[in-house]
């Protein structure tokens, strides 16, 4: 009987294993946003109730519950189908406030949003700017954890987030 076992468990290992390493060939891999970290992103990205966030790479879901708290929209993506569906299961509760996307966000098309919050690589920086430019006209926010995008002007900088402002209107 435990000789029949054995095999099953390699499955699963693999499987969950495969679940974690292959998301890095995408951006980066499965750490949770440090605690200390989820207000002040919220805070740098400087959304408001009512308004919509994106996280790239949702993870648990941490940052998508804090945001769905404060009354932000939130629409969190993630390759990883056990964390998506993690994430899915501890947002739930917000229902229409949240919203999490199995699948990767370098291929989708992403729905109007005011911030982004992402930690990708540093290797992935300047397709994120592109992708960024691209999407959007309006003007939107990005705060990245720890890796900075080459050539593009920080706005603000607070405990290794760092904070990135497209399309901004000049304040007359």
């Amino acid at each position: 009987m435990h000789g029949n076992i054995v095999p099953w468990v390699w499955l699963v290992a693999g499987i969950i294993f495969m679940a974690f390493a292959f998301v890095v060939a995408f951006g980066a891999p499965y750490v949770p946003t440090i605690k200390s970290h989820v207000p002040q992103a919220l805070t740098l990205l400087g959304i408001k109730q009512g308004q919509t966030m994106l996280e790239l790479g949702c993870g648990d879901g941490r940052l998508l519950i804090a945001a769905a708290e404060k009354g932000i929209n939130a629409v969190g993506y993630e390759i990883n189908p056990l964390l998506a569906f993690y994430a899915f299961m501890r947002t739930r509760r917000y229902g229409g406030r949240v919203r999490v996307v199995w699948g990767n966000y370098w291929t989708k098309s992403w729905p109007p949003a005011d911030g982004i919050f992402v930690f990708l690589l540093q290797s992935y920086m300047k397709r994120l700017d592109k992708k960024i430019t691209q999407e959007y006209s309006h003007s939107v926010k990005l705060v990245s954890f720890a890796f900075r995008i080459p050539g593009k002007q920080i706005a603000a900088e607070q405990a290794g987030l760092y904070l990135y402002k497209y399309n901004q209107k000049p304040k007359m």
